[in-house]
C-alpha cells in the first residue's frame, strides 16, 4: 500500500490516539474555522475516526462541521461514464471540485465569509441537494472525510491533514462486511474493489504519495491499537 514509514511511531489506545488528534486541531491558529481532511482508502476507518474526533472536540466546547466526499459525487452519467470498474475513472470523474471549493472549502477559509453548505448531492436518489445555508463561527472545525484529499485539486485548503493508513487486503476484509448487501454478494464486493478501488488508490498512492503531505499518518491497521505518527 504505502511505503513503510514507521519511524517514531506512538502506539496506544483509540482514546490516547483521539486525545492526540484533538491536540492537533486545537494547535490550529487561524482566523477562519480549522479545516480538516480524514484521507484515506475506502474502508480504512476515515468516517469512523472523524465521527470520534467529533464527539471529543464537542465535548471540549468547539462547533464541530462533519462533512464528506461522498456527498460532492458527481451524477452516476458523468461518474460512470468510463465504465463502473473503471478506476481511472474513480479518480478522475467521481468528484465535484467546483462545488466542493465554492460551496464549503472557500467560504470557510481565509477571507471566506463562513456562509456554507455541507452536501450538493444525494447518492441514494442520484439527484442534487439543496440544503440550507449555515454561518460557521470564526473557531469551528470542518472534519471532513474521503478518499484522494490530498490530491491538487485540494492539497492547499486543508488546515490540517490526516492519513488514516490500513493495508489493503485489510480494508478488504472490512469492505466484505460494511458494503454486502441482499443484492451485492461479498464476492461481488471483492470484485468491485479489485477492479475499481484499490487500483485507483494505487494510482494515488505512486502519482501523488498522499502521507508526504500528511500532517499525521494514522495507522489502522487495529483500530483497537492504533498508531500513529508526524507526517510531513
Amino acid at each position: 500500500m504505502t511505503e513503510d514509514r514507521r519511524q517514531n511511531v506512538d502506539n496506544g489506545t483509540r482514546s490516547e490516539l483521539l486525545s492526540h488528534l484533538a491536540d492537533a486541531v486545537g494547535s490550529v491558529a487561524n482566523a477562519h474555522p480549522t479545516r480538516v481532511a480524514v484521507d484515506g482508502p475506502p474502508a480504512a476507518g476515515k468516517t469512523t475516526l472523524a465521527d470520534e474526533l467529533a464527539v471529543v472536540l464537542r465535548a471540549q466546547g468547539r462547533e464541530v462541521i462533519r462533512a464528506t466526499i461522498e456527498d460532492f459525487l458527481t451524477p452516476r452519467s458523468q461518474r460512470y461514464r468510463r465504465g463502473e470498474d473503471s478506476a481511472e475513472g474513480c479518480y478522475h470523474d467521481s468528484f465535484d471540485f467546483d462545488a466542493l471549493h465554492g460551496v464549503l472549502l472557500d467560504p470557510l477559509g481565509p477571507g471566506g465569509d463562513r456562509r456554507f453548505h455541507q452536501a450538493v448531492y444525494n447518492k441514494v436518489t442520484d439527484t442534487p441537494v439543496s440544503e440550507p445555508i449555515m454561518t460557521a463561527p470564526a473557531d469551528a472545525v470542518l472534519l471532513f472525510d474521503g478518499v484522494f484529499l490530498m490530491r491538487p485539486e485540494l492539497i492547499d485548503r486543508w488546515d490540517l491533514r490526516i492519513f488514516v493508513s490500513a493495508p489493503f487486503e485489510n480494508t478488504l476484509d472490512r469492505a466484505r462486511i460494511r458494503d454486502q448487501t441482499s443484492s451485492r454478494s461479498a464476492t461481488e464486493v471483492e470484485r468491485r474493489y479489485r477492479s475499481r478501488y484499490m487500483p485507483s488508490q494505487q494510482f494515488y498512492f505512486d502519482t501523488v504519495r498522499p502521507t508526504d503531505h500528511a500532517d499525521i499518518v494514522v495507522h489502522n491497521d487495529d483500530p483497537h491499537r492504533p498508531a500513529w505518527e508526524a507526517g510531513r
